[in-house]
């Protein structure tokens, strides 16, 4: 079961968040048609970790890449003028475009990861929470706490409260 709390004003769609989030409530979903930090905040949402997907991309394809201009050199040797096989200034363009290729590949998949894609169940969505609402989500509230999540919603000010249940 699902509740959702639609809001005109963005003062009153935060003290509502903080009040669910400070009542125990763990599953709240804030939509908002502008970026709050606020919200961020009081979901306790730190750095995303799609950095870390980009950074283990960018490494594997820097290695990649010199790998594999020094594996070509030494399977296909030409010497000329008595000069290294192995030359490391020339060798630094194919590494720079693959740490480029994997990185941006990497930061693709880890977004995927992230953030949930595909998403494999629709979740609580009000079409008016892109252009000028304020939507607090409340998932998964057992029945008990139904009644609890939205006195607390209806409290803060909200405009109207829905229920949704699962698979909807």
């Amino acid at each position: 079961m699902a509740i959702m709390g639609s809001f005109a004003f963005e003062e009153d769609f935060l003290t509502a968040a903080k009040k669910l989030k400070s009542s125990g409530f763990d599953k709240i979903s804030l939509l908002s048609p502008l970026p709050l930090e606020e919200a961020q905040e009081i979901l306790e949402l730190g750095k995303s970790p799609v950095r870390h997907y980009s950074l283990a991309g960018a490494i594997i394809g820097a290695i990649s890449g010199f790998a594999m201009a020094t594996a070509t050199a030494l399977v296909f040797i030409l010497p000329t003028g008595g000069r290294a096989i192995i030359t490391v200034p020339p060798f630094l363009i194919i590494t720079y475009e693959m740490t480029i290729l994997f990185g941006v590949l990497f930061t693709l998949l880890g977004f995927h990861f992230v953030s949930g894609l595909p998403a494999w169940r629709d979740r609580p969505y009000l079409s008016s929470a892109s252009s000028d609402r304020f939507v607090v989500v409340v998932e998964g509230a057992a029945a008990d706490q139904v009644a609890r999540a939205e006195a607390i919603i209806r409290d803060a000010g909200a405009d109207e409260i829905q229920h949704v249940g699962e698979g909807q």
